[in-house]
């Protein structure tokens, strides 16, 4: 009789661990689930963030492949038993969620639910995030629903800290962004000043020299000499700044790592869904990771504010001894020649000169109506 409790226990707190262990808030949310799902031993569980628009800002699943969550579509709306725990902020334990009058169906891909246990993960007074399982892994009579009492007391406790977890995560997000912005602001004013110094000084002597030529050549050469070495320094402090202004998190965490970190924080800002995947890519010389990092940057700029695309997909792959980037949204596409007839470019310029700088090639394809896919190749060091 004692070894449930025990066992019950030492679940709980695995589960409470492995949350800790992890800052950024998508890592939160997938553990949060996973620890769910086999805490409750249930077939699936999934835990959304909403959004202020109706839909849902992150929504992560367990026991649902790549496959299948690809077959299913766009991220769900708040409605149905979700709007419930969230608008309602009360739990939910049903014996078979399709019988209820809530129920507003599902897309065809997705696996079919019968019984059904879904809390709200609250912060004090606000509800900010929907958390559930289904299909537990028992005998199940006749219109009974698996999930006990008992099960919705477990639940309820990993609910409220996950709740903990999540805030914890999103002030370490939030803190991070901040400390890099405003070591970037720093940086900015100094070369504002360094710069501005050099260029100043470059200009008084130039002015000098213009003056000199004529009437003392040997004056004038020595102060042209001092405006080249003083252009020499203004291109120095450029590149001393550049290097500091190489993105923090690619020097500390590596270009795939702060890849998935920015395409996480536009998944939570936007409505489309960004997500990211890498397969046997090898650290790159710095130059070409940084060239992949701001290409990637700009194609999801792009696509997140002029393509109006649900989907945004990036994936860096190793190729040779080198990487390919793609990023691929299913937004309005646009026609390339017409862009660069009318001269607009979408920051295509940009782009092409950061893959000739770091020898790589850049390769657009987009249709109107059928989207855009940005690939850049790199080669290896």
């Amino acid at each position: 009789m004692s070894q449930g409790p025990r066992s019950g226990l030492a679940a709980v707190s695995a589960a409470l661990l492995a949350m800790s262990r992890h800052l950024e808030v998508r890592d939160v949310l997938k553990t949060i689930v996973a620890s769910a799902r086999e805490l409750l031993d249930a077939q699936y569980a999934a835990l959304g963030v909403p959004d202020d628009h109706g839909g849902f800002a992150q929504f992560v699943v367990d026991g649902v492949s790549d496959a299948q969550w690809k077959a299913i579509g766009p991220l769900p709306r708040q409605h149905g038993i979700l709007a419930a725990m969230l608008h309602e902020a009360r739990p939910e334990r049903l014996a078979d969620v399709r019988k209820d009058p809530r129920f507003e169906g599902w897309p065809t891909a997705h696996p079919d639910l019968v019984d059904f246990l879904g809390l709200p993960v609250r912060d004090g007074d606000e509800v900010i995030g929907a958390l559930f399982l289904a299909n537990k892994n028992c005998p199940k009579p006749e219109g009974s629903c698996g999930f006990t009492a008992e099960d919705q007391e477990l639940l309820s406790i990993l609910a409220q800290h996950a709740a903990i977890a999540l805030t914890n995560a999103r002030l370490y997000e939030r803190s991070r962004e901040l400390t890099i912005a405003e070591e970037r602001s720093r940086l900015a004013h100094e070369l504002h000043d360094a710069v501005s110094q050099k260029l100043f000084s470059l200009r008084l002597t130039a002015q000098a020299a213009t003056a000199l030529v004529d009437r003392d050549p040997a004056r004038a050469k020595g102060e042209l000499q001092q405006v080249a070495a003083l252009a020499a320094e203004a291109v120095d402090e450029l590149r001393a700044a550049v290097v500091e202004l190489r993105p923090a998190a690619l020097d500390e965490d590596g270009l795939i790592a702060t890849l998935r970190t920015q395409t996480q924080v536009l998944d939570r800002a936007h409505t489309a869904r960004v997500t990211f995947a890498s397969t046997g890519f090898r650290a790159l010389p710095a130059a070409q990771e940084e060239a992949l990092l701001r290409v990637a940057q700009e194609a999801l700029h792009n696509a997140l504010r002029h393509s109006g695309a649900e989907c945004v997909a990036v994936r860096v792959d190793r190729r040779g001894g080198g990487a390919v980037l793609r990023v691929s949204d299913d937004g309005t596409g646009f026609d390339p020649q017409a862009v660069r007839r009318a001269g607009r470019h979408l920051g295509l310029v940009s782009m092409r000169d950061r893959a000739s700088g770091v020898g790589g090639t850049l390769t657009v394809e987009s249709v109107p109506g059928k989207g855009t896919t940005i690939e850049l190749e790199v080669p290896g060091g």
